[in-house]
């Protein structure tokens, strides 16, 4: 659920300032905001520190330490760190161009410049023609030599004499000699080389200073947060003052620790005031935890009026990822991994993330049992069963029973979307336009049942045989008459019609678009199939490679999918409709966390 929240304003004298963000700071409830925010700032000094800091810590990464530890400042090995990169990456362009020089000088050999410049001396005169591949031949001099292939189907001849008569065929050029030789070239690139090992070296030795340059970084993020704290209030000479949002549970909390911390103040809270923004603290149960780890990758948050959809999104992704993944053997991946290394992935801040990977590994298997796929493999035989429970194959029974699950998973989706808005409207009347939203998508539902499976067969079927089009007549006729409520009847019947038409294809459009879970799922078993048919027709030793590599591209494949697919309907239809703009910011209290992060 979206905590509610407070705005609270905390004044004390001028002269306990500091001990009074002191208090704020160790009571950890409080989140600060500026009154006047383009001078709640860091100083620039202390966030170029921060952000070099960060970035040499990002290049160091996961290196690993290597030769003797340098004796140098921590800030000093970061601005260092920052230039051997630049540096690097200069050489790296450089090394790459020399051999590119190496490739385009091949056809003049390992003959060095200062060998042409002898002959010349000696009275040898070279020249040399770029000359049509088939008329090499018809080159006429003392000396002929074939040097090798040169761009524009000609080669590169060298002739040579000591004032001799020299014909070339018609199309031939004459090529100077180039500005350097190949063994010049490959010594230069032989020191570019050794200067980025010995970066690399030197970045290794470097990387023994990770730990105390967290702890700087620590300590400047500790800084340019106090400093940020100090300008985000008011001041004069008798009084100091700041404002912010605590979770209305905790004022209480706040009002005493600022007492217990010896500090004389004085603590109001307020509700939010119309068109106030609070932060969005969303607290999770046990059952909507591991979508936590999923909004913390995409980075997005809950407006504070708007709903939290931890639980919606915790029912239906494994859901959709299981129809997406259709297999037994990935969802065994996904459920066994992440369960392996949960100490791991939890010890790395991603405990949320893992267990939600699990969830879905847990739901794909289910899946995969009733799809009786694994691995590509069919193990119906298991249960007795000559066909799955449920078919995933280009059979059109099968891909019936598919779109037909699919897109019934989306009307379920969408129309509690929809009343999940009506139960927030109400008593206004506008629910009830929500309310006929709902209705509306079972009668699109039924219309794309007949569009896309034939059923009914015909549209007179559809209109006598079904209650879809009365769903279809009552829910566009609530949708319509209460969108925008109105004492004028003209002016409200206007504003809806004017709305309804593009709010009705595009139900009509997010309805269908379910029809994705049905299409990947089939696609990724098709690719199974198809390794696993290619590995068949070799020997082990190389159907083992080929059946282990099809199966990791589509495992990784379908992790794309999940994200494509399977997020994206619960990102933009669902939220769509549901009125979901992620208009939010997160809740982040004044607190000495940085240094614990570090």
């Amino acid at each position: 659920m979206i905590t509610p929240m407070r705005k609270v304003f905390v004044a004390a004298r001028a002269a306990d300032r500091d001990r009074l963000l002191e208090a704020l700071r160790d009571l950890q409830v409080v989140h600060l905001a500026p009154v006047e925010p383009a001078r709640a700032v860091a100083d620039a000094d202390t966030t170029a520190a921060i952000d070099r800091l960060r970035r040499a810590l990002q290049v160091l990464g996961e290196m690993p330490p290597r030769g003797q530890a340098p004796a140098i400042a921590p800030a000093q090995a970061a601005e260092e760190v920052l230039r051997i990169q630049r540096e690097s990456a200069e050489r790296a362009g450089r090394l790459a161009a020399l051999h590119l020089q190496l490739e385009q000088l091949a056809a003049w050999g390992e003959t060095r410049l200062e060998d042409f410049k002898a002959l010349g001396e000696a009275g040898i005169a070279l020249q040399f023609f770029a000359v049509p591949r088939k008329a090499a031949a018809d080159v006429r001099a003392e000396c002929v030599e074939l040097l090798g292939p040169w761009p524009g189907r000609r080669v590169l001849v060298a002739v040579a004499g000591r004032g001799g008569e020299v014909r070339v065929p018609e199309g031939s050029e004459p090529v100077p000699l180039p500005s350097r030789d190949r063994p010049s070239i490959r010594a230069e690139a032989a020191q570019v080389d050794a200067a980025l090992r010995a970066d690399a070296g030197r970045l290794a030795a470097i990387a023994h200073l990770v730990p105390p340059m967290k702890k700087e970084l620590a300590a400047f993020q500790e800084q340019a947060a106090w400093t940020v704290a100090s300008r985000s209030g008011l001041e004069d000479r008798h009084l100091a003052s700041v404002q912010g949002w605590v979770p209305a549970e905790r004022v209480e909390k706040l009002a005493g620790g600022v007492t217990a911390a010896g500090v004389t103040a004085a603590v109001q809270s307020l509700d939010p005031a119309p068109g106030e923004e609070p932060p969005t603290l969303i607290r999770y149960n046990w059952f909507t935890r591991p979508m936590k780890g999923l909004f913390d990758i995409l980075g997005t948050v809950p407006g504070y009026g708007e709903f939290d959809v931890s639980t919606m999104f915790m029912i239906f992704l494994p859901v959709f990822s299981a129809i997406l993944i259709s297999d037994t053997g990935y969802g065994l991946l996904y459920l066994v991994l992440p369960a392996v290394f949960y100490r791991r992935m939890a010890a790395a801040g991603v405990e949320a993330l893992a267990r939600l990977i699990m969830a879905i590994g847990a739901c794909s298997v289910v899946w995969g049992i009733l799809t009786c796929s694994i691995f590509g493999f069919d193990y119906s035989c298991v249960f007795g069963r000559t066909e799955p429970f449920i078919a995933v194959s280009m059979k059109k029974e099968s891909m019936d029973l598919l779109m037909l699950i699919s897109i019934t998973l989306g009307a379920v989706q969408l129309s509690l979307a929809h009343l999940w808005k009506a139960k927030a409207a109400f008593p206004r009347l506008n629910f009830l336009s929500e309310a006929g939203w709902a209705a509306w998508l079972w009668g699109m539902y039924g219309l794309v049942k007949m569009l896309l499976l034939k059923d009914p067969a015909t549209f007179e079927d559809f209109t006598d045989k079904t209650i879809h089009p009365y769903l279809l007549a009552i829910g566009g006729g609530l949708a319509i008459v209460f969108a925008a409520p109105h004492r004028n009847p003209l002016k409200m019947l206007g504003l809806g019609l004017a709305n309804f038409p593009l709010s009705a294809i595009g139900t009509f459009g997010d309805t269908v678009s379910y029809v994705r879970l049905m299409a990947i799922g089939l696609a990724g078993s098709a690719l199974a199939l198809a390794f696993n048919d290619m590995g068949g027709s070799l020997p082990w030793f190389g159907m083992i490679p080929v059946i282990v590599a099809g199966h990791a591209l589509n495992v990784a494949l379908s992790i794309i999918s999940l994200f494509a697919h399977g997020v994206r309907l619960n990102m933009l239809e669902f939220s769509n409709n549901l009125g979901m703009q992620w208009s939010g910011y997160a809740y982040e209290p004044f607190a000495k966390r940085h240094r614990e992060e570090a």
